[in-house]
C-alpha cells in the first residue's frame, strides 16, 4: 500500500494531507484531458440544438411518457440534491464533515470544486446553446449531474488519502464513487425528461475535467500559503 498523504512539514509543523494525492494525479490528469474532449466534442455536435441526437435516441425514446410511480419519486428526490436548496445542504454536510475530520483543504475544495463545477456547466450551457423543450431551457451539460459528481470525486479523493490507498485502489475507488453518483443523477434527470443522455454524459465529464484541477490548485495554493508563512 502506497502512502497517500503529503504536504507541508516544516519548522515542526504538522504534515497538511493533500487533497489530490501523488498517486493520482497523473492518471487523474489524464482522464481530466480526455474529459474535456468529450465535453468539447459533444458541445460541438449539439450547438445550437433543440432535438434528440442519434445517440439520445438509442438511450430514451423522447416520445415516451416520464418515469412513473414509484420509481418516479425516486427520480425527484434524487433530482433535489441538485436543487438549490438541497445542494446546498449536501455542501453543508460536506464541509461540516470535513472539518469535524480536521481536513481544512478538503473542506476548500467541497467549496471550490462544486463551485467552479457548477460555474463552468453554466457557462458551457450559454455558449453551447442547447435546448430542451423550448428556447429558453438550456440543457447541455446537466448541472445536477456535474455537482453530485464533482462531490462523489471529492469524497473519494478524500478517502483515498485517509486510507493510503495505492494507484490502482485509488483510482478505481474514484472512478467507481463517479460513476454510481454521475449515474444516480443522470438516470433521474434523463427519466424526469429534463435533460438528453448526451447531457448527462456532458455534466459527468465536465465534472471529471474540473475536480482534478481545482484539487491540484488547491493544494498548490495551500502549500505556497504554508510555506511563506514564517
Amino acid at each position: 500500500m502506497v502512502d497517500a498523504v503529503e504536504g507541508v512539514a516544516d519548522g515542526g509543523r504538522r504534515v497538511v494531507p493533500a487533497v489530490l494525492p501523488q498517486v493520482l494525479r497523473a492518471w487523474l490528469g489524464v482522464v481530466a484531458g480526455i474529459a474535456v474532449l468529450v465535453v468539447a466534442g459533444i458541445g460541438m455536435l449539439y450547438a445550437g440544438h433543440g432535438e434528440p441526437g442519434t445517440a439520445d435516441r438509442w438511450v430514451i425514446d423522447p416520445t415516451a411518457d416520464s418515469v412513473r410511480p414509484p420509481w418516479r419519486r425516486v427520480a425527484l428526490a434524487t433530482d433535489f440534491l441538485g436543487e438549490p436548496i438541497g445542494a446546498a445542504v449536501l455542501v453543508v454536510v460536506a464541509v461540516t464533515g470535513c472539518l469535524l475530520l480536521r481536513r481544512t483543504r478538503a473542506a476548500v475544495l467541497v467549496v471550490a470544486g462544486a463551485g467552479v463545477t457548477v460555474g463552468v456547466a453554466r457557462l458551457l450551457k450559454h455558449l453551447v446553446g442547447r435546448t430542451i423543450h423550448g428556447d429558453g431551457n438550456l440543457s447541455y451539460p446537466s448541472g445536477h449531474t456535474a455537482f453530485v459528481t464533482a462531490l462523489a470525486l471529492v469524497f473519494a479523493l478524500l478517502v483515498v488519502g485517509r486510507l493510503g490507498l495505492g494507484r490502482a485502489g485509488g483510482a478505481l475507488l474514484v472512478l467507481g464513487a463517479a460513476l454510481v453518483a454521475g449515474a444516480a443523477m443522470g438516470w433521474a434527470q434523463v427519466a424526469l425528461g429534463a435533460h438528453y443522455p448526451t447531457d448527462v454524459l456532458g455534466g459527468w465529464c465536465t465534472a471529471l475535467a474540473v475536480v482534478p484541477v481545482t484539487a491540484w490548485c488547491v493544494d498548490r495554493v495551500a502549500d505556497t500559503g504554508r510555506r511563506q508563512t514564517p
